[in-house]
C-alpha cells in the first residue's frame, strides 16, 4: 500500500469521525498524520520494516498501529468500524470537490442524500442552491465536479 492511500485513508477516517461529530482532537490528529504521511519523502512500508514509524511527527502508538494494520492487511478496524455507521455513498460524497463532512452531513440531514446520484439530482433540481449557505454558485461548482468526474 502506497503511502498517498495510507493518507486518503486516514483523511477519510477523519471526515467520517467529523461527520458522526467526535472529539476535534481526534479527527486534527487523523488529518495530521494523514498529511504527514502524503508528504513523506521515504516509503512507509520501508519504515514500517525498520520499525521508525513513531519518528514521524503526529504518529505515536495508536496511529503507529493502525498504519501497520492497513499496510499488511489492506484495510483498518477503526475506519471500517466507522464507516459501517453510515450510508455507503456517504464517502463519495465528501470527496467530492466543495463538499466535505459538514456539508455532507446537511445533505444528509436536510436532504436524505447518500449517493452521488441523489446529489447530482438535487444539485440539477435546485434543491442544494436552496440549502441555506449554499447558493447557486457553490452548487453549480460541485455539480462541474461530478459532472467532470468518470
Amino acid at each position: 500500500m502506497q503511502n498517498a492511500d495510507i493518507a486518503r485513508t486516514f483523511e477519510r477516517l477523519a471526515n467520517l469521525l467529523e461527520l458522526k461529530g467526535e472529539s476535534m482532537f481526534k479527527i486534527q490528529a487523523y488529518r495530521r498524520a494523514a498529511r504527514v504521511i502524503k508528504q513523506l519523502p521515504a516509503d512507509i512500508g520501508l519504515m514500517m520494516r525498520e520499525h521508525t514509524l513513531k519518528s514521524i511527527p503526529g504518529v505515536g502508538e495508536a496511529i503507529a498501529r493502525k498504519i501497520e494494520q492497513l499496510a499488511t492487511t489492506g484495510k483498518m478496524d477503526a475506519y471500517e468500524r466507522v464507516k459501517s455507521e453510515f450510508p455507503q455513498g456517504i464517502i463519495d460524497i465528501m470527496d467530492t470537490p466543495h463538499v466535505g463532512p459538514r456539508l455532507a452531513a446537511r445533505f444528509l440531514s436536510e436532504l436524505h442524500i447518500t449517493t452521488i446520484d441523489q446529489l447530482k439530482e438535487a444539485l440539477a433540481d435546485g434543491s442544494v442552491a436552496a440549502m441555506s449557505r449554499v447558493g447557486a454558485k457553490t452548487a453549480q461548482k460541485i455539480l462541474d465536479c461530478i459532472e467532470k468526474t468518470p
